[in-house]
């Protein structure tokens, strides 16, 4: 059976969805009914579609996001003091649009991560570029780009990146040349982009973790806290609630 010349055309040009909507066509009776303005409509969506879905696919994989997870899938059931007032205008993303920051705080394993990512697909599916970095790899990877001529390139990259995931801030006290590589990025993301930043450390105690240089801290979290929304979350480790209730299914299996 011979390609249709249109068909080829069509993929030649890029319009692979047109493409597979032209075919569909082709070989559906069903569609000989519709005007011709209606099956060019068809084709015309399903190319936007197919666009669509391209365009997601892209900014995820740029994204890295280290939980799949999606806003539709959060648990609001299990008490961990999540506000829900701020949640729904956390998922609307007009936060992001006005270049306001994120810090979600809580004890180890309540799923701040989790959620950090959950609020970067949403993000993504927004259309708005995502960059996931936990913290002690980003700062080895800045150090790293400092030595072979890449450190600038890393800052600009960082910079364009309309919402940006630091993951596991706190870990460890920064040492002098990170305090400068997280002043530099945030000063440039200052006012232009968002920042989520997750930490097992209160809020009130990251002067401490940022170190001993009392300017420098000041300027980091004056750029990262003054305009940032609080998300406090409590309770015990959704790790340790899914272990049990793995042991209790184990030990009390439905019988058939």
């Amino acid at each position: 059976m011979l390609v249709h010349p249109t068909h080829e055309r069509l993929v030649a040009l890029g319009l692979a969805g047109m493409a597979k909507a032209f075919e569909e066509q082709r070989t559906s009776p069903d569609l000989a009914a519709l005007t011709f303005e209606e099956r060019v409509g068809i084709m015309a969506d399903r190319e936007a579609a197919e666009r669509d879905t391209k365009r997601m696919t892209t900014r995820l994989k740029f994204a890295a996001l280290r939980q799949n997870a999606c806003v539709e899938d959060i648990d609001l059931r299990t008490p961990r003091g999540i506000d829900r007032v701020l949640l729904a205008r956390l998922i609307a993303g007009d936060w992001i649009a006005r270049h306001n920051n994120l810090a979600i705080c809580g004890p180890c394993g309540v799923g701040k991560s989790w959620l950090a990512c959950a609020l970067g697909h949403k993000a993504c599916r927004d259309g708005r570029s995502v960059s996931y970095q936990r913290v002690p790899r980003l700062f080895e990877a800045m150090a790293l780009a400092r030595g072979d001529g890449r450190h600038a390139r890393l800052l600009k990259s960082l910079a364009r990146v309309e919402l940006l995931i630091l993951d596991d801030w706190g870990i460890s006290v920064l040492t002098q040349s990170q305090r400068i590589d997280l002043l530099e990025m945030l000063e440039d993301r200052n006012g232009r982009a968002s920042t989520i930043v997750t930490s097992q450390v209160p809020v009130d105690q990251w002067h401490e973790v940022i170190g001993d240089d009392p300017t420098l801290a000041d300027a980091i979290l004056d750029r990262l806290v003054h305009n940032a929304h609080r998300l406090n979350m409590t309770g015990e480790s959704m790790r340790k609630i899914a272990g049990k209730q793995a042991l209790d299914a184990d030990k009390n299996p439905v019988n058939s």
